[in-house]
């Protein structure tokens, strides 16, 4: 029995109905679930003649159909696929070096059907982004900029907003974005916090997205761009 022979009988009675209805013709919870136990297979890292090192940091890049519907399922559809994971591990002898973390990021790149898993050992809150050789990035909004440092900042209407932003379409809260790292390699992630009229990324539309340098952001009518100042 395969891989994703195994990972369909583990997981098949376990997720709901929801997702079969949700995922029916995309992306299926089971091939997630199997994919992960591939990553695992291929990077395991001899610790012992019985023990291997394997990673324990997910994330897996959707299509933006795929990201959408996935999404908003993705703390239930997590529980459901880490037993499988640390059932594989144990039938192996494979060894985490920290708690099991499946991120689900946004790749404009791929088509419906399509993902991509990437993997990493430790415990890392955020995605992976590309190193950055630049000074520290900023969030430029209507000629302002600002600095985009840790933990990050509230964007809205609201008075008690981080970044208050005076366009009607935008909601008291309308998105978070946390940042850490460092400033030669940050991690920033932005999320919306269920607002009205949603937050857009590089043209779509998103739950959550890592940013980085480059990145347009549109929230209402306000537009704002992630960039380094130093590379200006």
């Amino acid at each position: 029995m395969g891989v994703f022979d195994r990972a369909e009988k583990r997981i098949g009675a376990a997720v709901d109905k929801v997702f079969a209805r949700a995922f029916k013709g995309d992306v299926q919870p089971v091939e997630i679930a199997a994919g992960i136990q591939r990553e695992l297979d291929a990077e395991a890292k001899l610790l012992s003649r019985d023990r291997r090192l394997v990673p324990n940091s997910f994330t897996v890049a959707l299509s933006p159909h795929d990201y959408n519907r996935l999404f908003p399922y993705s703390k239930t559809l997590n529980a459901e696929i880490t037993p499988t994971i640390r059932e594989h591990a144990a039938e192996r002898s494979y060894v985490f070096n920290g708690p099991i973390q499946i991120l689900y990021v946004l790749e404009q790149s791929l088509t419906t059907g399509q993902f991509k898993i990437t993997s990493r050992a430790g415990a890392p809150d955020q995605p992976a982004a590309a190193p950055h050789t630049g000074g520290p990035l900023v969030l430029e909004v209507a000629g302002v900029r600002h600095p985009l440092m840790p933990p990050g900042l509230i964007i809205g209407r609201g008075s008690d907003s981080d970044l208050r932003v005076n366009d009607p379409g935008v909601s008291r809260r309308h998105a978070k974005i946390s940042v850490s790292g460092t400033p030669r390699n940050p991690h920033i992630i932005i999320e919306d916090l269920g607002s009205t009229n949603g937050v857009t990324v590089d043209g779509s539309r998103i739950q959550s997205a890592v940013l980085r340098n480059g990145s347009r952001i549109e929230i209402g009518n306000t537009r704002m761009l992630v960039h380094s100042p130093t590379e200006a």
